[in-house]
């Protein structure tokens, strides 16, 4: 019977990469790519080969083999496997660059900081230290070659070939026979009989000199070299000159290298160090500290190097997150850092964090993801923003703090791109119908219209036709003057989405009573308005053709915001499917496009909208970014006390016709600050006061107390031919109304004529 003898390298459960050798130590040993077989993640593995004749170097190198896999430590090549046989010996570690290689690319992309050699030369001289102070153990090879870089640019101490013990135990150092390594021994191991050297550290020391030379000034081309320092920064000089002074007594212990350097400063005290240092003791520190810790750590990572963010700030914040007590202080340096990460990485590390985040009960956090979701919007697919984030986003609109129900309704213009039919027309509508009618915050009943206006284009055809006319007009009505600017910008926004009987009926009127309104800036976007819609309609009626091609275009697509990866081309019904209230019509001309228009339309300053209710904000409501933080500070997210109340008045809504009167009934007027000039008391221009009431009274201008009313020439124009008009047209629709009125009751009093056999009333039986 045959026997055939396994072969232990095909058995290993290490592969080396096809490509070719980095490199390694001077010596044997050489540095391979690898992968672990079974996960395909990535590894070093420092490969000896055995030859005959070299029994001394062999021994070495299994000693090397030895002391990696014995030693532990932060600062020292974490061994992770390993294989010894007749032939070869492996050592599989963490995944590593050399140092030289990893520095030489660095400084060829332009991004080498001393942020990031501080810290790396920190970590050799912290590994030093436990080997000399902790283990008793001289390094013997502390150079460029033996100091290796992990993925988050952590350095690392290798090369452990020519390792022996301080107290002389095992006979003294090796001898390395290899000159490339010999040129960084001390001029005091030149005396065979090293009664020279004085503390077991000094060797080692002088040849961390040695590197820190090389780090800032490349490859050592003698000693005589190291008496220029060269490119070392001035902070560390004095420090570098201890290293390599010829006392060797007065060479510095690792540990006290390390406080000197870490002295206020130092080469080794600045933000990166100390984040550093933090990191590595975060599980010990108290939540006092690690609170304060996140808080400050954002604005740091600009500085920072991008390996280190993904590699070792990341994994901390989501370990913060998932199992510690940071809270929302985490949700700042998370999205910086994910600034770093690739598509695929952001949505394997970051996504499942924030659909968890929006289901906290943390108010704080909730208001923080709302106010940062333009950073990870653009990696949410639909159905995960429709079942999973939106259900959690709208109970914002309960809320009984006005900063969330604010930035609630600021987070749709980010998420209306991804929402379904049912979301989009029917959830989201009926909380923006109660929040422009029933909201006791001006600026949120502004923000609302903002919003609606420019999520015009995502809604369906039937919702367009139905909402923006009655909701636009509404604003217009609006006491808080942002608001009616809102309405008006509202039109302008969505000027393509009406038909041309709309502009001229329903659209213009609205706009041209906003031309007497109290505040200039309402006044002057009421113009503006006017004299865009008058062109639009005196361009179709010179070109009657402009009118049938507008109603052979398609309904427009729904555009995506600028910055948002353009979703899935899907079509966009011609009825909603909804049910209740909602009604399934729409006219043919609703979704026109005027072409010759839209070149200065597209030119309107919608943008600036925001800007102009937050300088009248400013005056009004304390509603600064401050204040929020305040409001979330406060309070914790807890079930609303006013949420049944609430649904019961979206019931009345179904009950009826919500949308023609949820949209036009115009809430009651707010009570005017004391010394508020109301609009009937203004001075229009005519010859004497009307003798009717005043239709604006209603909408008051709410000013800050003491405030000097604007004055402006608006008052000297001569408004009586305006004023007759206007009262001729009054009196023309109240006469109209008069006959209508006589005629119906004519009508009914004929059908009681004629009707057959006594009205019956209600009888109360008698007992």
């Amino acid at each position: 019977m045959w026997f055939f003898a396994r072969d232990p390298v095909r058995d290993f459960p290490f592969e080396l990469s096809p490509e070719l050798p980095e490199g390694g130590p001077p010596g044997p040993w050489v540095l391979h790519r690898g992968r672990k077989k079974a996960t395909g993640s990535p590894v070093s593995i420092f490969v000896y080969d055995v030859k005959p004749g070299v029994e001394e170097q062999t021994q070495v190198a299994k000693a090397a083999f030895k002391r990696l896999k014995t030693l532990r430590h932060p600062n020292i090549l974490a061994y992770i496997d390993g294989l010894e046989t007749d032939r070869c010996l492996h050592i599989v570690t963490e995944a590593v660059t050399p140092l030289g290689a990893y520095l030489k690319a660095r400084a060829e992309a332009g991004d080498l900081r001393e942020l990031e050699l501080s810290w790396g030369l920190h970590q050799i001289v912290k590994a030093l230290s436990f080997l000399v102070n902790d283990c008793s153990l001289i390094h013997n090879n502390v150079c460029m070659a033996a100091v290796f870089v992990d993925r988050a640019g952590e350095w690392k101490l290798g090369g452990l070939d020519y390792m022996y013990s301080a107290q002389g135990n095992g006979g003294g150092p090796p001898r390395k026979g290899i000159p490339e390594l010999e040129q960084y021994d001390p001029p005091e191991l030149a005396d065979g009989s090293g009664r020279a050297v004085r503390e077991k550290w000094s060797a080692d020391m002088w040849r961390l000199g040695c590197l820190i030379w090389e780090v800032f000034n490349g490859p050592l081309p003698r000693a005589a070299a190291l008496r220029n320092p060269g490119k070392i920064p001035k902070s560390l000089v004095p420090h570098y000159c201890e290293l390599v002074g010829a006392n060797p007594k007065v060479r510095p212990n690792p540990a006290r290298f390390l406080q000197n350097c870490r002295a206020p400063g130092g080469f080794m005290n600045n933000r990166f160090v100390e984040t550093n240092l933090f990191l590595e003791e975060i599980q010990i520190k108290e939540p006092a500290e690690k609170q304060k810790f996140f808080q400050e750590l954002s604005k740091s990572l600009d500085s920072f190097p991008e390996d280190f963010c993904r590699h070792k700030v990341l994994p901390q914040l989501l370990t913060a997150f998932e199992f510690g007590s940071a809270g929302a202080v985490v949700l700042t340096p998370l999205f910086k850092v994910g600034k770093f990460l690739g598509a695929v990485e952001y949505q394997r590390k970051i996504i499942p964090v924030v659909v968890k985040m929006f289901s906290s009960t943390d108010r704080a956090m909730r208001i923080r993801l709302l106010q940062q979701m333009e950073q990870f919007i653009q990696y949410l697919d639909e159905p995960t923003v429709n079942t999973q984030i939106f259900p959690h986003v709208v109970h914002g609109f309960l809320d009984t703090n006005p900063a969330i129900r604010e930035q609630t309704v600021k987070s749709m213009l980010l998420l209306a791109p991804k929402l379904n039919e049912t979301n989009l027309n029917v959830e989201l509508m009926k909380h923006f119908a109660r929040l422009q009618a029933k909201d006791e915050q001006g600026p949120i009943r502004c923000n609302t219209t903002v919003c609606l206006g420019k999520i015009g284009s995502y809604l369906s055809a039937g919702t367009r036709h139905r909402v923006l006319t009655s909701a636009f007009s509404r604003a217009t009505k609006d006491p808080f003057a942002p608001s009616r600017v809102a309405g008006v910008l509202g039109f302008a926004a969505t000027h393509n989405l009406y038909s041309m009987n709309d502009c001229a009926h329903k659209i213009l009127p609205v706009l041209c009573s906003l031309t007497v309104d109290p505040e200039r800036a309402v006044r002057d976007q009421a113009f503006k308005a006017i004299r865009s819609f008058l062109s639009k309609l005196e361009s179709v009626s010179e070109d009657p053709t402009q009118l049938a091609e507008a109603a052979e275009t398609n309904v427009p697509q729904r555009p995506v915001p600028e910055g948002l990866p353009a979703p899935a081309p899907t079509p966009v019904p011609a009825t909603p499917t909804t049910s209740g209230h909602w009604e399934t019509q729409e006219e043919s001309k609703d979704a026109e496009e005027d072409s010759t228009a839209a070149d200065r339309w597209d030119d309107e300053d919608w943008g600036s909208l925001e800007q102009e209710a937050e300088s009248v904000l400013a005056q009004q409501d304390n509603w600064s970014t401050g204040g929020q933080a305040s409001w979330a500070g406060q309070v914790s997210w807890t079930s609303n006390p006013g949420h049944k109340s609430q649904e019961s008045d979206w019931s009345s809504w179904e009950a009826e016709d919500a949308w023609e009167q949820g949209w036009q009934e115009p809430s009651p007027p707010e009570p005017p600050p004391e010394g508020t000039r109301l609009a009937s008391e203004y001075n229009w221009g005519g010859p004497e006061p009307s003798d009717k009431g005043d239709p604006f009274a209603a909408l008051s201008v709410r000013r800050e107390a003491g405030a000097q009313p604007r004055r402006d020439s608006w008052g000297d124009d001569n408004w009586e031919g305006l004023e007759a008009e206007s009262r001729q047209a009054k009196a023309e629709l109240a006469r109209k109304k008069r006959e209508e009125r006589k005629r119906e009751m004519e009508a009914k009093r004929a059908e009681k004529k004629t009707a057959k056999g006594p009205m019956k009333l209600g009888t109360r039986k008698l007992d």
